[in-house]
Formats: structure tokens, sequence, C-alpha cells
């Protein structure tokens, strides 16, 4: 997204915002008649999940419109908006809602969703609040983080999965003694979704609100803890440096050159692509805690069902977007349709999860397991410039990978540009 198009808010209001509310679910038409309602979302087979809806709910008829997803789609709703035109209902990531909040884009929809936090685990549902008391969207999908193991490699060389993060880095300069060319896993500098994740379950906050200004925290205590750890093993070669998602990293999980992945729950989707020749090999585990015993994780990924400020029929959209992501057929039609983990803690186990991914046939409890792990999801805190601190991740922790010079450095230019760049928006940010 160009990050221009969101400057529209001032710091005073983006606070005022995220702290009270900025949206307001006004009156709703659909009492008095028949309702159509918009919904822009990128998810595959939503529109037979729909379909559902509209054959029970003739009073509330809901149209899909397939979009692109990510910046894209943030960006294309916030000029919506702008217009008078958004759609009643978007798919939005968690990390946008911040943007398109402080864009004035979002209902708050807490009055009409009324006790539907119940159904989620408390750091996912923070997210969709900011914070605050107020609902901007309803959470849709989710993504655990977890670890992926070769259990076969493991057993021949004598690994025992990690538990702790200090076992793990123990772990990869076993491996490395025991067979050199071959690593543990890499650190990929591609995707700042996995560093934030590891971040959040180390207890970092990068976003938060202090009066009505911003408070940018990238640079915390936590967050250098998890870039001290990986830097350090990246520094001394006891893990790879290389980018996931190319060639050679694909060749490297199919040929067993690297032999574990720190991921989410939807990774036996890419293994299923990237390592076809290894299916039964995985195995799925916790992650590494940083203290022992505990059950913390990051999310990596995941979506939510938002009503906009635009819609004439709120009350309505808010109840599609209740049944959306709560109700058991709902639920069961997103895992068949559009292959999603949803949030819901109900359906993240048993019933349209009850058999393990194709890819994990040795690991039949696979979902039984994820939905314990997603318990300990913890909080996350995101905002309004999401994308100009992950394209920093990405050109700064790359070069200090590729050099293996340690991420301090890295990880201060990601923090100041981020500040920089709220400043130069207009925000106002806290010292």
């Amino acid at each position: 997204m160009n990050h221009r198009t969101v400057a529209a808010c001032t710091a005073a209001a983006l606070a005022a915002a995220v702290l009270t509310g900025c949206g307001s679910s006004g009156d709703d038409s659909a009492a008095s008649g028949p309702a159509e309602l918009t919904y822009w979302a990128w998810a595959p087979g939503m529109d037979k999940v729909v379909a559902l809806w509209n054959e029970e709910n003739p009073d509330v008829k809901v149209v899909v419109k397939k979009q692109a997803s990510g910046d894209d789609l943030v960006t294309k709703t916030i000029t919506a908006a702008k217009a008078g035109e958004a759609p009643d209902l978007v798919q939005a990531e968690y990390q946008a809602l911040p943007t398109l909040v402080g864009n004035d884009v979002l209902a708050d929809i807490s009055g009409e969703v009324a006790g539907a936090e119940k159904e989620f685990a408390p750091g996912v549902w923070q997210q969709v609040t900011l914070g605050g008391d107020a609902v901007y969207a309803l959470p849709q999908d989710s993504g655990p983080m977890m670890f992926y193991y070769r259990h076969d490699l493991f057993e021949e060389y004598g690994l025992t999965v990690p538990t702790t993060w200090e076992e793990f880095a123990d772990t990869a300069r076993a491996l490395k003694e025991k067979a050199p060319e071959k690593d543990l896993t890499t650190f990929s500098s591609n995707d700042a979704g996995l560093f934030a994740g590891l971040a959040q379950q180390a207890g970092a906050r990068w976003w938060t609100t202090e009066g009505r200004k911003w408070k940018v925290a990238i640079d915390d205590a936590a967050t250098r803890k998890v870039a001290d750890f990986w830097g350090s093993l990246v520094r001394e070669g006891a893990i790879d440096n290389q980018p996931m998602y190319t060639p050679a990293w694909n060749k490297a999980l199919n040929t067993g050159k690297q032999i574990a992945w720190v991921s989410a729950v939807w990774a036996p989707g890419t293994l299923t692509t990237a390592a076809p020749d290894t299916r039964g090999k995985w195995a799925m585990a916790p992650l590494p805690q940083w203290e022992k015993g505990a059950n913390a994780t990051g999310s990596w990924g995941g979506s939510t069902t938002a009503v906009t400020g635009d819609s004439e029929h709120k009350e309505a959209a808010a109840r599609f977007a209740t049944w959306l992501n709560t109700d058991p057929e709902a639920l069961a039609a997103l895992v068949r349709e559009s292959g999603v983990y949803p949030a819901a803690k109900a359906a993240q186990s048993g019933g349209a999860l009850s058999r393990a991914p194709e890819f994990f046939p040795n690991q039949p409890d696979f979902y039984e397991q994820a939905a314990e792990i997603a318990q300990g999801t913890a909080p996350a805190a995101w905002g309004p410039n999401v994308n100009v601190a992950y394209s920093t991740f990405k050109d700064a922790f790359s070069k200090a990978a590729k050099n293996r010079s340690g991420f301090d450095s890295a990880l201060r230019t990601m923090h100041e540009a981020t500040v920089a760049d709220l400043r130069k928006q207009g925000f106002g940010v806290a010292e």
C-alpha cells in the first residue's frame, strides 16, 4: 500500500478512534424490509459459504465480490470509503484494522455482537478491539504458530524436540556437529509476519496509544531478545540465512537439507507443494517457549469480517458477520470451501477438522494439538503503518542476514523508519 493513501486522519482523530470508536453502528433499515449487503473478500470459495446464509435468510442477501488480498484491498476500501461507497462488509487482516479505523472506514459493532467475545481466545479478540471497548470486526481465521520438524531425521540424528528456545539453539548446534551439510532451519527476511509473531510470543507490543499519540516499541526488550537470539544463530552459522518460498528453500525442505520450520497452522498446505516427497515425515509440536512450561504462541496471518461505516444495514451486516464466524454450519463450510483455520475456539478441532491434514497422516490429533496451542495466542498490537515496518524489516534484516552481522542495527532501523513515517503522516508520536 502507498502509505500516503492512509494519511487522512490526524493523530488526534486516530487515537480517538482507537480509544473510543471512530465508526458508529447507527440505525438499520433491514428491520423494515429486505437488505442486500456487499461483501468484499478474497478467501476462496466464500461465495459457496455465503450461499448457505442466503438460503436461510431471504430478508438479508449477501453478495460476495472477490478482491485481491493484503494492502491492495486496504487501499481500495479506504478510497471507496472516502467517496461514501465502501461495501457493507470487508475481509480485513488483523494488522490492517488500525489503518481502516484511523481512516474512519469501520463501524463499531460492539452493541450488535455482545457476547461474541467468549467464542475466541483472548489474544485473538484483543486484535479486533484494538485494546478498547469498541469492536471493529469479528475474527474469522487465525494463524497460531507452532514448530514443524522431520520426525524421521530427528530420530536418525538423535535429536529431541525442543520445548524452549535455549533447547532450540542447542538442537541447531547439535545437528551441525552431526551433519554439517544440514540446517535445523533458516532465518528468513522476506516475510515479516514470522518475526512479528515471534516477537508477540515474547511479549512485544509494537504499537500502542498514549493519550492521543502513538507509541512505537519495535525495539523493545522483548523484540530485542528475539532479534538477538536469531541474529546470534545466523552469525555463528548454526542455522541458514536464506529466505523462504524460493526454489532453493523448497529443495532444502524436500531433500532434508532443512529439517525443521517455525511456521503456523497453515504450514501443511505450504509443505504439500514445497516438499511433496516428504509426506508423512513431518510432525508438529508447540512453539518453543522462553519460559519452560509456558504455553504462549504468536500469530502469523489471519483475517476478520468487518462492517463499514457506509453500510446502511449495519445491524444485518453484524448479524451476518456473527453467523459467518460463530455458526457451526458456517464454520464447517469455511473449513471445507475456503480452507481456513477458524478463529472460533469451538471449530478448531473436531467436526470439519476431525481429520489431520493429508500431509500429516501420522499425526491424527493434529488439530486437537493445534487448538490447545491456539489458546495461548499472545495479544498483538498493530498500528496505522504496518506496511512501512514490514517493508523496512525486509530490507534491513535481509542485509544483516546475508552479512551474518547480527540484527541490532536492523531492528533499530525498522523502529526509526516506522516512527519517522508516522510523523511524516502527521500523527503524534509519544517519546
